[in-house]
């Protein structure tokens, strides 16, 4: 699968929300602040899984209808994926 320059750039932008917790943590920064920061993580890792997901599904959706083969099995292991995410 070939991921976008998007999808890359928010993982990196994670990275430097996390980079920037354990300098919080260092610091030794409220908790009240560091969970505010890891949950907004998370967020952003949620959206980057679901990003992911969905352009899969398109891609494989459409190969799946193009060779005339059952779509249904592939929104079921789209749909697993995401709730194995969680």
């Amino acid at each position: 699968m070939d991921y976008s320059d998007e999808i890359k750039n928010r993982l990196k932008r994670m990275e430097g929300q996390v980079r920037g917790i354990l300098r919080m943590m260092d610091e030794e920064k409220h908790c009240k602040d560091v969970v505010s920061q890891l949950s907004a993580v998370r967020n952003a890792a949620d959206k980057a899984i679901a990003t992911i997901v969905a352009s899969n599904l398109e891609h494989c959706i459409l190969e799946e209808q193009a060779s005339g083969g059952d779509t249904k099995k592939i929104v079921q292991e789209a749909i697993e994926l995401l709730v194995k995410s969680r």
